[in-house]
């Protein structure tokens, strides 16, 4: 069953096209990320799909419903957390989750609300003013706030940008509970490896998809293999290797080189013989998976 459906959405601000024509199918119980650089377009195409900004032209269901027409019949059923979801920072910990339950209606919410505190372990911090909690509590109170009158969709704006390495992987296994629980959820990341743990990847760019499948048959697009090049002239490598092997398939991480080679060992042979020949030391190099984030350059260049 498909829980989002979108075919040819066309959104623009003034002259900006930001959704080219985005079409996807979003299916019950799975985790989808949308990922790509600031202005792709993908905090608009998730408030569109919950009714928050109209779009030009195009069709979006949400559990058969269209918005945002139908937007009534959809929002019981959906929760949504903004990349400033907006707690209230004089209010404790329960009185966010009651004041947010009170607005979808929630009568009876003490025991679904004792429940989120256990599910976030937020309980020992329930009396704790929002303003006095950390980055990672917070987002932890956000998404309690978002479950409180129990969705059968959530949409997470970009939740860990700015949390600590340890919040964020406390948030990822939350997330996978409510995965395991048969939620579905569709979020943005700027983070590639929080893609990798998702069902599906949509890649976007200035509006356009670029990629939408499982991560491991995305990563299977780059062709070939990947070595991984260390050495003290990043820049005149980079040059070389571009000018062998095309610009596509040589990307700079810092003070190494990612490239990617299409046809094997021999064809690696040669680029290591050329480098040698202009005086550069290719002794550290190795073979690596390819990544997302290869995959995300490549399909953008």
């Amino acid at each position: 069953m498909n829980m989002v459906e979108i075919s040819g959405l066309i959104k623009s601000f003034g002259a900006n096209l930001v959704l080219n024509g985005i079409s996807l199918d979003v299916r019950q119980g799975e985790m989808l990320a949308m990922v790509g650089p600031d202005g792709a377009g993908k905090t608009t195409l998730i408030r569109a799909i919950c009714g928050l900004l109209p779009f030009d032209s195009g069709s979006v269901k949400v559990l058969g419903h269209q918005v945002p027409k139908e937007m009534e019949k959809v929002k019981p059923h959906i929760g949504y957390l903004s990349q400033r979801f907006s707690l209230y920072g004089d209010l404790t910990v329960d009185e966010n989750i009651e004041f947010f339950a009170e607005i979808h209606g929630v009568k009876d919410y003490r025991s679904r609300r004792d429940e989120l505190l256990d599910f976030t372990r937020m309980r020992p911090f329930r009396r704790r003013l929002a303003e006095k909690l950390s980055g990672g509590m917070k987002q932890k109170l956000a998404l309690a706030c978002t479950l409180v009158h129990t969705p059968q969709i959530i949409f997470l704006d970009e939740p860990t940008t700015g949390v600590d390495p340890v919040s964020r992987r406390d948030f990822w296994k939350i997330l996978s509970r409510l995965l395991a629980e048969g939620l579905t959820i569709i979020l943005t990341t700027p983070y590639m490896d929080e893609a990798e743990r998702c069902s599906r990847v949509a890649m976007l760019d200035r509006g356009n998809i670029l990629a939408l499948d499982s991560p491991q048959n995305i990563k299977s697009r780059i062709g070939g293999k990947v070595v991984e090049l260390i050495c003290q002239d990043i820049k005149k490598a980079a040059s070389l290797l571009s000018d062998s092997l095309g610009p596509l398939n040589v990307q700079a991480f810092g003070d190494r080189l990612n490239v990617m080679i299409p046809d094997g060992e021999n064809l690696w042979s040669d680029m290591v013989k050329k480098l040698k020949s202009s005086g550069i030391d290719c002794g550290r190099w190795q073979e690596i998976s390819p990544s997302l984030e290869n995959v995300f350059i490549k399909l953008m260049k």
